[in-house]
């Protein structure tokens, strides 16, 4: 069995950190995926695909895989470096302003 070892990135919606503090161990597919001919809906014999199990660290994940057998491939999270400004948003509803604030 292969899985994969990741921490989810945030939503595409959001700014936010929640959710992306876990780590996830997710299978990968052992078989194709198929059409039905009748509905159109796409289907799979394989129900592993469809596991994904959250970890608090990455180690605990490690461990699992090795203790049930599981080939584990690990997948770092790229980190983006913080985007903090001096003042920030506070910044335009300051009282020692000095200039008038526009759009």
């Amino acid at each position: 069995m292969r899985a994969r070892i990741y921490q989810p990135a945030r939503t595409a919606m959001s700014s936010g950190t929640a959710k992306t503090n876990k780590w996830v161990l997710e299978f990968a597919h052992e078989s194709a995926r198929e059409v039905d001919p009748l509905m159109g809906w796409t289907s799979s014999t394989d129900t592993q695909s469809q596991v994904k199990l959250q970890f608090a660290t990455k180690q605990d994940a490690l461990d699992y895989a090795e203790e049930h057998g599981i080939d584990a491939l690990v997948q770092d999270p790229n980190r983006r470096k913080p985007n903090i400004r001096p003042g920030g948003y506070g910044e335009n509803f300051a009282t020692n302003r000095r200039s008038v604030w526009t759009h």
